[in-house]
């Protein structure tokens, strides 16, 4: 759990906004407003007035009559120290840090705010921000922020404040809102990860939404989703920055490959969290994880009203890795009579002509096919929820559906889902009271379905190792020299840097040889690797031409291994500022950047987890063998992957390890070419 009692911030014993104000354009006002809502003792600090919103104010937080336990600080960056100081001095427990001008204002104010933080946590106090929006508590009733928030069941950890409100207007829109709030702001004390914990145990959450630019410690952050996620708290995770421009400045193929958000990618795979790109689709998410049943299993069913319907949600459905499976006759046959004739129920099912005739056929059918086993939730598409314009009569037995539907998901603990084209009747209000999700468009019904699927079986979260003895030299003979102590399999080599160095190799190792010159990131481009070189002479001339051409600092030479029926993968590990080592595995060779065919995670990796990446590829069939090749030896390949990603976690003074090519053949894996940087 987490390090810090955040009962504290969410449900403190008093408030004390300092920066009170009557003025209804200031921040002083808005937490004042919002503080007075709540039945816990108050306190309005305002340094020129004697009364605030008709409450007594206060020229100080040292004149508070009572006990202090959250302060939210809301006056300039000048003020900002002393608030807070004379705060911890009447013994607050919680800081909210409203104003604005320290961290994000230049290196002094980053120093002032390391320092305010510092006291903050010497008092054994808390604080959230400073630059933040402010907290919330539902079940508290604690309300410390700019706008009026709803109440729901849904935690959200944000570090931005608009699209906080953004999202909490989406989740209106689906009758949801927010269990609790807190904006990171700077996150000079608590950090998401310290806000996720806080929530895992409080019962009015069910689901954690979080909103992140800056994860600080991203491995701390990934280890909070992951508790969440095991006590059957799912994390949805909304965050931003390709990377490209970052990957554009790289100096090995693996930074050149892993974006960060292939980064966050991989973290999101190790803790089971469920990443979104925009806060609509966090909204639609959210609303099926606060369903009454969530689905099992990829199975869909899909029962509507129209034939277009039905062809675009099976579309959709399986686009987004759902299957809609063909169902058994037996199944169809009870679907069926709850029909007219013209209907079609192999799945899509088509009501045809059937909802005129007899509303209630919707949750019949429904019924019948989730009580079957063979599919794992059902959506309903189309014109549900628009039936009770007709009549009376219709409009009352569409409600009673929609209550019907909701009682069937929860006693089946079926997941149903519905797409109206009337997505705000009082149908929809009906199936959203009953626990039922509704949407207002197809993909966002059928995609909130696969992205509420449970998560395969998670894996341990990696254990960065104790550093090791530092690295000097990052030259190609000290990495090889790293990688081989640790059981990386290399061919024989010898640095050289004279013609007469060259004849020694010659005579020690045997032929054909390969030379390259040293110091290039791609050396085949630049014509610095030659192959196949068969006697001294050969190997003579070849030094003599990359010298003259090249001028490297040094060439080596390798014996050349053996690639018939070889397989060439990259493997390589990237430090990562915020996640730390980030493993990646590839087709690889000289065309690696443009096959880009990659698979990523924290580091380092078991031989377990380095083969299921592997047979993750797009290119996997290789691996398996094809056109008439053998299958090559996929486990010694992942048994090497899992020691290069052992050896880069262990060494935090390098920021990649790079494995390229490794050669998986039909017996072992031989490593062709190492990088340090």
């Amino acid at each position: 759990m987490s390090d810090h009692d955040l009962t504290v911030l969410f449900d403190p014993v008093s408030v004390v906004v300092v920066g009170a104000s009557d003025n209804p354009a200031k921040w002083g006002n808005w937490l004042s407003v919002g503080a007075l809502k709540g039945s816990r003792p108050v306190y309005l600090v305002n340094a020129r007035a004697d009364t605030v919103l008709g409450q007594p104010a206060y020229r100080s937080v040292r004149d508070v009559p009572g006990p202090v336990g959250l302060a939210a600080i809301a006056v300039p960056a000048d003020g900002i120290d002393q608030a807070v100081d004379d705060a911890l001095a009447m013994g607050a427990t919680a800081i909210v840090g409203i104003s604005t001008g320290l961290g994000e204002s230049g290196p002094n104010g980053r120093r002032r705010e390391e320092a305010l933080a510092r006291r903050v946590r010497d008092a054994g106090a808390v604080l959230l921000g400073p630059n933040c929006l402010g907290v919330f508590d539902a079940g508290s009733v604690l309300e410390l922020s700019s706008n009026p928030l709803p109440s729901g069941r849904v935690a959200f950890v944000s570090q931005s404040g608009n699209l906080s409100l953004e999202l909490a207007a989406h989740l209106v829109e689906h009758g949801m809102g927010f269990s609790r709030f807190a904006s990171l702001g700077n996150q000079a004390h608590l950090e998401a990860a310290d806000l996720v914990l806080g929530c895992i145990g409080h019962d009015g959450t069910d689901v954690i939404a979080v909103y992140a630019e800056d994860f600080r410690d991203g491995r701390r952050f990934v280890n909070a989703a992951r508790q969440a996620t095991d006590a059957g708290k799912p994390v949805v995770l909304l965050t931003v920055g390709a990377g490209e421009a970052s990957a554009r400045q790289a100096q090995s193929h693996t930074g050149s490959m892993v974006s960060s958000s292939d980064v966050v990618d991989a973290a999101c795979h190790e803790a089971g969290i469920v990443r979104v790109h925009t806060p609509t689709e966090m909204a639609d998410v959210l609303a099926q994880l606060c369903a009454v049943a969530r689905p099992q299993g990829p199975r869909l069913a899909v029962l509507t009203d129209g034939g277009g319907h039905a062809s675009i949600a099976a579309d959709v459905a399986e686009h987004a890795g759902l299957t809609v499976p063909h169902l058994s006759a037996q199944v169809a046959a009870a679907a069926a009579a709850f029909l007219p004739t013209s209907a079609s129920t192999v799945n899509p099912i088509d009501v045809a002509g059937g909802g005129e005739q007899d509303i209630t056929c919707f949750a019949s059918v429904a019924e019948a096919v989730l009580a079957s086993g063979e599919v794992d939730a059902l959506v309903v598409t189309g014109y549900f929820g628009g039936y009770g314009a007709y009549s009376e009569a219709i409009d009352e037995r569409e409600l009673a559906t929609a209550r019907r539907l909701g009682e069937i998901a929860r006693r089946l603990d079926r997941a149903v889902t519905v797409h109206s084209m009337f997505p705000q009747s009082a149908v929809a209000t009906e199936l959203r009271r009953g626990g039922i999700a509704v949407y207002r468009t197809i993909e966002g019904a059928v995609r909130s379905l696969a992205a509420s699927l449970p998560p395969r079986a998670l894996d341990p979260l990696p254990v960065i190792p104790a550093p090791a003895p530092p690295v000097t030299d990052t030259d190609y003979a000290s990495a090889r020299a790293l990688l081989a102590a640790a059981g990386v399999p290399f061919p024989k080599a010898r640095t050289v840097r004279s013609r007469d160095e060259v004849l020694v190799a010659a005579r020690e190792l045997s032929f054909p040889l390969v030379l390259k010159s040293l110091g290039l990131l791609h050396k085949s481009d630049s014509g610095g690797v030659i192959l196949a070189i068969a006697n001294a002479d050969e190997l003579l001339a070849a030094y003599d031409d990359v010298m003259a051409r090249l001028a490297p600092p040094a060439c080596s030479i390798d014996e050349m291994a053996d690639l018939t029926d070889g397989v060439e993968i990259i493997v390589g590990v990237r430090r990562d500022l915020r996640f730390g080592p980030v493993a990646m595995v590839g087709l690889g060779g000289v065309y690696t950047e443009v096959i880009h065919d990659v698979a990523t995670a924290l580091a380092p990796v078991s031989a377990t987890h380095a083969e299921r990446l592997l047979r993750s590829l797009r290119g996997a069939a290789l691996l398996a063998g094809a056109r008439g090749r053998p299958p090559v030896d996929v486990a010694a390949a992942a048994a090497v992957i899992s020691t290069i990603t052992e050896v880069a976690a262990a060494h935090p003074e390098l920021t990649d390890v790079e494995v390229n090519p490794l050669l998986v053949r039909p017996v072992g894996a031989l490593a062709l070419d190492a990088r340090l940087l």
